[in-house]
């Protein structure tokens, strides 16, 4: 039974499934049937809310007509008012640009009830003329599915119309992965550098970029070898109007649980991160009072989070120095490919590096497998060696 409602609240009802859907009904369309909207929220007041907002914009004259509402327009209200909340910034910042910069100009003007399968497909096609790889089609794809189907849940359409449509075939990336000779010569050129132990590190744990940068010291033991990642750092696009910035810095927790993992640390990093900590000691206490303490592993000579950039910056001054053509990425590629190598077992790798699935990890370093199953081949190999000294006695 619907929970009494509050002034101009409609009709609001907690749903089987736990969630909460309201309705209201805002006068007669031209055939004298009532026009009726639903709203749906993880909580009473979320729907409320929601509600009051349609209320107002109706009365402000601002509300549109679901038969006249745009593709572009739909967008704009399931990325803020449906998905937004449940959205890590990076993955909102991503969304935001690619309605932005690619589905709006060449859709956004369709009427959501016009919209067609081959719009979509035609749209498709399209980007790959472009130059836009089918991974990123497929993530576009994957959001316009998205905000499709909370459309056909609201009535706004019968059907979602990317259902229709065909994605391109993934073509499998290449990737980099440092030679034993070229992994000296990076190492080399680290000699003297202020994070010579973010790039060691980075190299013998395959921490992405992120999580390097996030690190904190509550999460290093160095008498077990041992870290622990959690969170990773990145510069999104900032959506508060009450900052007066651009970007910002945030701090945000692991895409998967597979994410959240703890990495053995070998020897030689253990000694690295020492003397890192040592030299960070000494800044601290040059620096005195304008020290900001986040207890960062990696931060500037105040303390302060290393902007990704930066990070970068100087990344690519060392690789110049020393010959070589990466990226930062590469140094994990390289990590993992190392593990393999030395015919560690993939299941290991994947938990190491934080992959949700071990296919993930295969597909990506399927490169080392042919290797690694010739060694294992040759482990069992005495088993079909015939012993000829007894043969011939016989």
């Amino acid at each position: 039974m619907p929970k009494k409602r509050g002034n101009n609240e409609g009709t609001i009802y907690k749903r089987p499934n736990g969630t909460w859907c309201g309705q209201i009904t805002l006068g007669r369309k031209e055939d004298g049937k009532l026009k009726r909207l639903t709203f749906y929220g993880k909580t009473r007041q979320e729907v409320a809310d929601k509600i009051n907002k349609a209320i107002n914009s109706y009365n402000a004259g601002v509300l549109v007509e679901p038969s006249q509402l745009t593709l572009g327009s739909w967008l704009n209200t399931w990325l803020f008012e449906y998905k937004k909340s449940s959205l890590r910034p990076s993955t909102l910042q991503s969304y935001e640009y690619l309605i932005r910069y690619h589905i709006n100009p060449a859709l956004g003007h369709y009427k959501l009830k016009e919209l067609r399968p081959e719009h979509i497909q035609l749209f498709y096609n399209e980007k790959l003329k472009e130059g836009l790889s089918p991974r990123t089609v497929k993530y576009i794809h994957t959001l316009l599915h998205g905000a499709l189907k909370q459309a056909v849940k609201n009535n706004i359409v019968a059907r979602n119309v990317t259902e229709a449509t065909i994605l391109p075939k993934q073509r499998k990336k290449e990737i980099r992965v440092l030679s034993l000779e070229e992994q000296q010569r990076f190492l080399q050129a680290l000699e003297g550098e202020r994070l010579k132990a973010a790039f060691i590190i980075a190299l013998a744990t395959g921490l992405r970029q992120g999580e390097l940068l996030a690190l904190t010291w509550d999460n290093v033991d160095l008498k077990e070898g041992t870290i622990k990642v959690k969170r990773s750092l990145k510069r999104v696009k900032n959506f508060d109007p009450s900052i007066k910035k651009n970007t910002i810095l945030i701090f945000q927790e692991p895409k998967t649980s597979s994410g959240i993992r703890i990495i053995p640390l070998p020897p030689a990093a253990i000694e690295e991160l020492k003397e890192h900590r040592k030299r960070q000691l000494e800044e601290k206490l040059k620096a005195g009072e304008v020290y900001e303490d986040n207890n960062l592993v990696f931060a500037t000579e105040l303390g302060k989070p290393i902007d990704p950039r930066n990070l970068l910056r100087t990344f690519y001054r060392i690789i110049e120095k020393a010959n070589i053509d990466i990226n930062f990425h590469a140094l994990r590629h390289t990590y993992a490919t190392r593990l393999l190598e030395a015919n560690e077992h993939p299941k290991v790798v994947q938990e190491i590096l934080g992959h949700k699935d071990i296919t993930t990890t295969l597909n990506i370093y399927s490169h080392v497998l042919p290797e690694v199953k010739k060694a294992a081949a040759m482990k069992i190999n005495h088993l079909f060696e015939v012993d000829n000294k007894n043969k011939k006695s016989k």
